[in-house]
């Protein structure tokens, strides 16, 4: 696992290899394939099947793998050259644009939004969204549950500024949540269904209804410029393994389940949320883009971005064979 330490190793490595002597931009005829992964889809599914590893296989191209727990570090460093390939939510690509990181929306996949909730405790007096006035509400700042956050907010009346915000990473929020330091907790599944199992947490409200489950598969920009048909192969490779595990669903819940160390019974359950489609893997259409572009205006009007984006700009099209 990636801790922050490991993701600016990771970046100062790349910041370095810029100087180096026939070091260009652009990474021609690669021999290794650099993903940033989370514990869990369908990038966990192949990574444990060897899928990429065989797929290219014939090229010559080595595999290599660094775990994140999020995606606000994961972008940092696939947008610094770290990395070459990465999944994300809907809120990371925008702090990594604001940014300046050089990488590009190269594909998408979309879930259920049922994963994705604000828990509160069992015997906590927030009953309803216009409770957490005043609470504390714990999130990592620049990742999906930013957006749930601030969109279940403004459906009960509020605005960010009327709780206390607490950047946390899901493993520490996990901590501080379970220790009463925090009062809400917006998060993801699996966790999202470990605190629907949990009799001392209470799920006040899920996204379902509220933020469609858009997430992201961006690349560097300049290892997408030199290497596009490696990209085209490894998102066919993925559609491959999101459609074969959705076909069998209870042989997926138990690979996925040996994988992250999940309950069996939990991961069933994040894979029946209603729309959850492992398969659903393709390269951007434009409800996503405009769904990306009106969360980007939003942010900015928000003052939680710093500048106005253009999603268009940096959203790759692959060329038609």
């Amino acid at each position: 696992m990636a801790t922050r330490r490991q993701t600016l190793g990771l970046i100062a490595a790349a910041a370095a290899a810029a100087f180096l002597p026939g070091m260009g931009k652009a990474r021609a005829a690669t021999s290794e394939f650099r993903i940033g992964w989370q514990k869990n889809g369908v990038l966990a599914l192949a990574k444990s099947q060897g899928a990429l590893e065989k797929r290219l296989a014939d090229r010559g191209i080595k595999i290599s793998w660094s775990e994140f727990t999020s995606g606000p570090p994961l972008l940092e460093a696939l947008g610094a050259g770290a990395l070459d390939f990465g999944p994300t939510g809907d809120v990371p690509p925008l702090f990594a644009q604001a940014a300046r990181g050089n990488l590009l929306y190269v594909g998408t996949y979309r879930g259920s939004s049922e994963g994705s909730a604000i828990l509160v405790h069992k015997d906590s007096p927030i009953k309803e969204i216009a409770d957490l006035k005043g609470k504390k509400l714990a999130f990592k700042r620049g990742s999906s549950a930013h957006n749930v956050a601030v969109k279940i907010l403004r459906k009960g009346g509020l605005k960010p500024d009327d709780v206390t915000l607490v950047d946390l990473a899901p493993p520490d929020a996990a901590a501080a949540f379970k220790n009463g330091s925090i009062d809400a907790w917006s998060i993801w599944d699996p966790y999202t269904a470990i605190a629907e199992n949990d009799p001392q947490t209470r799920v006040l409200i899920t996204a379902d209804g509220i933020v469609p489950a858009w997430s992201y598969y961006l690349a560097n920009g300049d290892f997408t410029a030199s290497n596009g048909d490696i990209i085209v192969e490894v998102l066919d490779e993925l559609k491959k393994v999101g459609i074969a595990a959705q076909g069998n669903l209870e042989q997926t819940a138990k690979d996925i389940s040996s994988i992250t160390g999940v309950p069996l019974e939990i991961t069933r359950k994040t894979l029946a949320r209603n729309k959850a489609d492992l398969g659903a893997i393709s390269t951007l259409p434009d409800e996503a883009i405009a769904y990306q572009q009106a969360l980007a205006d939003e942010f900015y009007e928000l003052k939680i971005i710093p500048k106005k984006l253009a999603i268009a700009d940096i959203v790759w099209r692959p060329k038609q064979s």
